[in-house]
């Protein structure tokens, strides 16, 4: 069942999936076109394209997926590369006219690329922005706390709007980098939700957008049902349930995957709530139990 408002921009065509490495490995432009249309069929507003390092060694390879995927899908397509080299690439070759005049995403600005913004000299984009990175007295440095990813996001987009790049806020997405509930000691899926509603809650920021890779959150977790549904798919509803009324209104996801928004009184959302709430190896153990109840 799809969640009114939410936009999924379709994660597949990207290495880290086994299946697709194959396509890459072999070449099979005409199997990654076929996963294009699979995935724009079942409601991608974008396609997210990440062709590993293929992308730096064989440009031409580059410039051949975007020909196969625009001829056949009228999406937009998201650049996925944090290269400046490789997206000049991709924005030259991207063809507005065939995703009904709708712009790229580049993926992704930070503090720390902010070269990146050169690029809108080729063509117009919508971008996401890394609140979980800053600069700060010349270093790159992980932002490990809410409010440093609302100041972070504050700064970019006070920068971008301030410029002379013709953007507006509404081709801005923010990325609030989701975290593997798995290993999470350090409250990070916490703060994750927290700066979400920081940034909701800023009226300088009205209009922007948010997102993340929900998929990342139930990495290295088994496989199990609870009441009749996959636990790991529950998981990342649960995240959805507790983020959406936010303004969190962008996935990088699977898009035939079944998102829903969870009742208050499912179990599942209920020993999410407990685990996010815990530090530790107390967040761990309460995860584990959930798996045991």
């Amino acid at each position: 069942m799809a969640i009114a408002g939410l936009n999924i921009i379709g994660e597949r065509i990207n290495p880290g999936f086994q299946s697709t490495k194959a396509m890459f490995d072999n070449s099979d432009l005409v199997a990654i076109q076929e996963l294009a249309i699979k995935q724009a069929d079942a409601g991608a507003v974008a396609l997210n394209i990440n062709i590993g390092t293929r992308a730096l060694d064989e440009p031409e390879f580059m410039i051949e997926v975007i020909e196969v995927i625009q001829a056949k899908v009228d999406i937009p397509l998201s650049f996925d590369f944090p290269n400046v080299a490789v997206q000049e690439i991709c924005l030259k070759k991207y063809d507005a006219a065939k995703a009904q005049g709708r712009k790229p995403i580049v993926n992704s600005i930070c503090e720390t690329r902010w070269d990146m913004l050169d690029l809108l000299k080729i063509q117009p984009f919508r971008m996401i922005l890394m609140a979980s990175e800053r600069v700060e007295d010349g270093a790159g440095l992980q932002n490990k706390n809410s409010a440093d990813m609302l100041m972070t996001t504050q700064r970019m987009t006070k920068a971008i709007l301030g410029g002379d790049y013709g953007v507006e806020i509404d081709d801005l997405i923010v990325d609030i980098s989701i975290g593997t509930l798995s290993s999470d000691t350090e409250g990070l899926t916490r703060m994750s939700l927290e700066a979400i509603r920081l940034i909701h809650e800023d009226p300088d920021l009205a209009g922007i957008h948010m997102s993340g890779g929900l998929s990342n959150l139930s990495v290295q977790l088994p496989a199990k049902p609870i009441d009749g549904a996959p636990l790991k798919l529950q998981l990342e509803n649960a995240y959805l349930t507790r983020a959406i009324p936010y303004g969190f209104d962008h996935v990088l996801g699977t898009p035939w995957r079944d998102y829903y928004l969870l009742d208050e009184d499912n179990k599942v959302l209920k020993g999410f709530d407990e685990i996010t709430a815990l530090d530790g190896l107390d967040a761990l153990r309460r995860l584990r139990k959930l798996y045991k109840d």
